[in-house]
């Protein structure tokens, strides 16, 4: 098996890829979606500039360009730390998640960059925390 491999997207095509990936429901849905549940998670974060990132597999994710870890508490019971790059997949899996029960292509988006970006997840060092977060 190859290894997924990240790539950050450079500053002056975010917006190209974000729509390429997820047409216009990017800015107006999934975006804000992600940011609500890394506040709704990690009670630390109060906003910063985030990253995006391809996957070699295809995938999509954002994290915030910070150094800080961040204590979080998940809906699923959950306390523990994450990085900011495991925050922005613990972030994004949760908004795909519940975007993807949506019927229309937004929904069929996010439940395709759900499964693609949770096999990166195991290419993470804390994958361990992380699975513990979404699972």
């Amino acid at each position: 098996m190859n290894d997924i491999v990240k790539e950050l997207v450079p500053s002056e095509k975010r917006m190209d890829v974000a729509h390429a990936v997820f047409g216009i429901h990017f800015p107006f849905v999934i975006e804000p979606y992600i940011y609500h549940m890394a506040s709704s998670v990690a009670e630390e974060y109060s906003g910063a500039y985030w990253e995006f990132y391809r996957l070699s597999n295809g995938g999509f994710y954002m994290a915030p360009d910070v150094d800080n870890v961040f204590s979080v508490v998940c809906p699923n019971g959950y306390e523990g730390v994450l990085s900011a790059d495991a925050l922005g997949i613990t972030a994004c899996l949760y908004a795909y998640s519940h975007l993807s029960f949506r019927d229309d292509e937004c929904g069929e988006a996010c439940a395709k960059h759900y499964h693609l970006l949770r096999e990166y997840m195991f290419e993470s060092p804390e994958v361990a925390s992380i699975l513990k977060a979404i699972d």
